[in-house]
């Protein structure tokens, strides 16, 4: 028989997915969190991992025993018959969990049940990991990995007509074919409305607050601006803090690392304060009013901790808000576990965004990457 290998994020995502079939209302905040549980404690230790998926997928008693119920079907079944349950006051196993077809197993020799290796994904873990926690050596990792990431500019219609196979008739390419066959019937052409690349300003703020993200930030932004210019797009990059800069030409570069650096010694006020009103009113009054962000998606990378006066903020997102085609706020804070936009910068912008979502993991990008493509 040839062995099919699942990888143990697969294993523990159908875990999740069976947990909310079976009516316990498993978000994917709360998946997120028992991925990393289960990193922190490792899987080989069930005990551990049964407690880890119990207090991040469970929200209320009454889910306990319907957890139980699915962990024991779950894990500790093979060939349709449940196993016997562990003692009371010992751990549960994944005695039952078969980990090769060569393992041992007498009754197993017919299984047509597929390979299990149960070992974490380190890959996967690191996708969901707070980017600000992460060691020299993880932040090493993961910088590699961001070129998995692939962005695609959001798209808008033009005035312009282009061929197509439905939409409204091509009059002037149908009389024309016409003409070319001596006035007999021709096939009709049709004709719909083009489109083209859309405008995206990515705003970075590189305050003391967000100095655990700005490396991230930085790569996100190469990846932004490497992938539109190959489908012929437009990203424009700025951070904010004291001062705002422009460093869109830093980051054309193709060479990542390089980039980061010619990005690093642009920008002068690394980990200074935060006044995203006032660097907002240069952003507009400088840039934005003159068309860089007329019509753009705006997307903003900060925590909202602002040292000006919220009032400004709030009046320069509102002046932003009626020149952009759409604005996202990207939060680091927003996806972690009892977030809440108490921050006066955050409730100053949250009237006028139109997107608010989480920023501070691999995994938070690429869903950011999406929200982008479809604005």
């Amino acid at each position: 028989m040839t062995d099919t290998v699942r990888e143990p994020d697969e294993i523990l995502l159908g875990f999740a997915r069976a947990l909310r079939a079976a009516g316990v209302p498993v978000t994917h905040d709360r998946t997120q969190g028992f991925l990393a549980a289960v990193a922190m404690v490792g899987l080989d230790d069930a005990a551990a991992t049964y407690v880890a998926g119990r207090a991040t997928l469970c929200a209320s008693p009454d889910d306990l025993a319907r957890y139980d119920q699915v962990h024991e079907a779950y894990f500790n079944a093979r060939d349709g018959l449940p196993r016997p349950r562990p003692p009371e006051d010992g751990p549960p196993t994944f005695s039952s969990l078969p980990l090769s077809d060569d393992d041992g197993g007498a009754g197993d020799e017919h299984s047509d049940d597929p390979v299990v290796r149960a070992m974490a994904s380190d890959t996967e873990v690191l996708r969901h990991r707070d980017v600000a926690s992460l060691s020299a050596t993880e932040k090493a990792r993961l910088a590699g990995m961001f070129a998995t990431l692939r962005p695609r500019p959001p798209r808008r219609r033009t005035s312009r007509r282009q061929r197509w196979h439905r939409g409204s008739v091509d009059a002037p390419r149908t009389l024309r074919a016409s003409l070319r066959h001596l006035g007999e019937p021709a096939p009709v052409a049709w004709r719909r409305r083009g489109n083209k690349p859309r405008r995206v300003v990515l705003l970075l703020d590189v305050s003391g607050s967000m100095s655990g993200y700005a490396d991230a930030l930085l790569r996100l932004a190469h990846r932004f601006t490497q992938a539109s210019a190959a489908a012929g797009g437009v990203v424009e990059t700025f951070t904010v803090g004291t001062r705002l800069t422009h460093v869109t030409r830093a980051l054309r570069g193709k060479d990542a690392e390089r980039a980061l650096v010619a990005a690093g010694e642009t920008v002068p006020d690394w980990s200074g304060g935060t006044r995203l009103g006032e660097t907002l009113r240069i952003f507009m009054d400088r840039w934005g009013q003159r068309g860089l962000a007329r019509g753009a998606v705006v997307v903003v990378f900060s925590d909202g901790w602002e040292r000006g006066d919220p009032a400004q903020l709030a009046e320069q997102m509102r002046r932003l808000k009626r020149v952009a085609h759409r604005v996202v706020w990207v939060n680091p804070h927003r996806g972690k576990h009892g977030y809440e936009p108490v921050q006066q910068g955050v409730l100053a912008v949250l009237p006028h965004v139109d997107d608010f979502v989480a920023g501070h993991s691999l995994a938070t990008y690429a869903e950011l990457v999406e929200v982008v493509a479809g604005a």
